[in-house]
């Protein structure tokens, strides 16, 4: 009988390890493409919005460089001018825990961390009809395009004054978006253009500093989503 099991459980381990090695290498390269859509829908796009502004490129996109916040690493790629490698803007890679799970963003922020320029969700588990719609409410998307940092707050707020709207009753998966796009502006904090600014960070690492909205979510504070 012992034996019986035993040998189950490794034809089990064996099956489960062939499909593993078998499906690795199609999701990683599904996983790349997906992130590689997401920065071109992010950063500084041409006059028709058909691709990246005239005269810029990524940044070696096959090895996006690392950042480290709060014990959690953040992928970041940046655009530059063709003609000199000056940095115009980077997309940053945020993962948040939103009402229903992960929530993933990928978040264009120029790169004098004055202005968010686009975002776009990667992936997330939000409820169907409220949260979700953090994917196609033009309402709570659009707020988020050419973000002034100067003047507007990333808080969620009611009634709004500086800061951001929710969408309608999905409060949690608003401030979950809102932190994740916050997270990726300070994941973004030792980055110094001013010093060279072909260059952009490798393995650099951040020291957090208070983010409002930063504290977890109480799912409480909602009680419709």
């Amino acid at each position: 009988m012992v034996l019986c099991l035993f040998g189950t459980c490794l034809f089990c381990s064996a099956i489960l390890g062939a499909v593993y090695t078998l499906t690795e290498e199609p999701i990683s390269v599904t996983n790349k493409r997906i992130n590689e859509e997401a920065v071109g829908k992010v950063l500084f796009r041409n006059a028709d919005n058909t691709g990246l502004k005239e005269g810029t490129a990524i940044k070696d996109v096959e090895h996006p460089d690392t950042l480290l916040l709060d014990g959690k690493t953040y992928l970041c790629y940046a655009q530059v001018n063709t003609a000199d490698s000056t940095v115009v803007a980077y997309a940053v890679k945020s993962t948040v825990t939103g009402f229903g799970g992960p929530l993933t963003l990928m978040v264009g922020i120029t790169s004098d961390k004055a202005m968010v320029i686009n975002t776009a969700v990667i992936a997330h588990q939000e409820t169907p009809g409220l949260g979700a719609k953090c994917t196609s409410d033009e309402k709570f998307t659009g707020q988020w395009k050419n973000l002034d940092l100067a003047t507007h707050k990333l808080q969620v707020q009611k009634p709004v004054k500086d800061g951001i709207d929710a969408i309608t009753a999905s409060t949690i998966t608003s401030k979950a978006y809102t932190l994740a796009v916050a997270n990726a502006l300070e994941a973004l904090s030792t980055v110094d253009v001013s010093s060279d600014p072909t260059v952009i960070p490798t393995d650099s690492t951040v020291i957090p500093t208070e983010v409002e909205e930063s504290q977890p979510i109480n799912e409480k504070e909602v009680s419709n989503e």
